[in-house]
């Protein structure tokens, strides 16, 4: 068996806890990611209830200016009663004619406008329900993240502690040289192939080093990226 052995063991574990720990780093960034799918749909929504709401007041605005000229015609008869004179009554009628004429040109403008809040209600009513859909939709998604972190969590602690029992394995010199170099290289234990070429930089070694992992005496670093060097036996 290779004297790397154990540390090779080590590495597996260190991988899985490498990968572990980037899972709980990504999980965050896929949550947003996730509720950046509701924009469009928020956007959506909001343009078709301004749309409604311009709309509406259009509308608004038309029953105004009807309401207005009603009022008027009731002041104008309310105000004939009193008048004394042929004339003045007759004055009266045409103001009041001229008031109805123009209500019921705003009344067909009314009606234009009414038929077009119509169809604006009826986007917002669908924007409403995709956005609620994909509400739906990243709130379940959120919820299997959620989940999957609390057993990533707890698959990582694990990972940990099995890690403190595979260090005991390592001879004490092999661990200080592999430790130091795990913050700098990944991976850190690689295969020397049958050309002498390391595994990790892909530089061809001396006929020495060679010879000296096929030895299996000892740990042999390459000699330009420093990772651990193997052999398959």
């Amino acid at each position: 068996m290779s004297v790397v052995q154990p540390l090779l063991d080590l590495q597996e574990i260190d991988g899985r806890i490498r990968d572990l720990q980037q899972e709980i780093r990504d999980i965050p960034q896929r949550k947003d990611q996730e509720q950046e799918r509701l924009s469009g749909a928020r956007e959506a929504l909001d343009r078709a209830q301004a749309e409604l709401k311009n709309a509406q007041l259009r509308v608004n605005e038309v029953e105004l200016e009807i309401e207005a000229r009603q009022d008027r015609i009731q002041a104008l008869k309310k105000n004939q009663v009193l008048l004394k004179t042929n004339k003045e009554f007759q004055m009266y009628n045409l103001e009041i004619a001229k008031l109805e004429g123009e209500i019921a040109n705003y009344e067909s403008r009314q009606i234009v406008a009414l038929d077009d809040v119509i169809p604006v209600k009826h986007r917002v009513a669908e924007a409403q329900a995709k956005l609620q859909e994909d509400q739906d939709a990243v709130d379940a998604y959120t919820a299997e993240l959620d989940a999957r972190l609390v057993a990533v969590q707890e698959e990582l602690a694990a990972t940990e502690a099995e890690r403190v029992e595979a260090t005991k394995t390592v001879t004490p010199q092999f661990m200080f040289y592999y430790e130091r170099l795990l913050s700098k290289r990944w991976p850190v234990v690689v295969e020397l192939g049958d050309d002498c070429v390391c595994d990790g930089c892909h530089l061809v070694q001396p006929p020495s080093v060679g010879q000296m992992v096929r030895r299996n005496q000892g740990i042999v670093a390459c000699q330009m990226c420093g990772r651990i060097l193997y052999m398959k036996q």
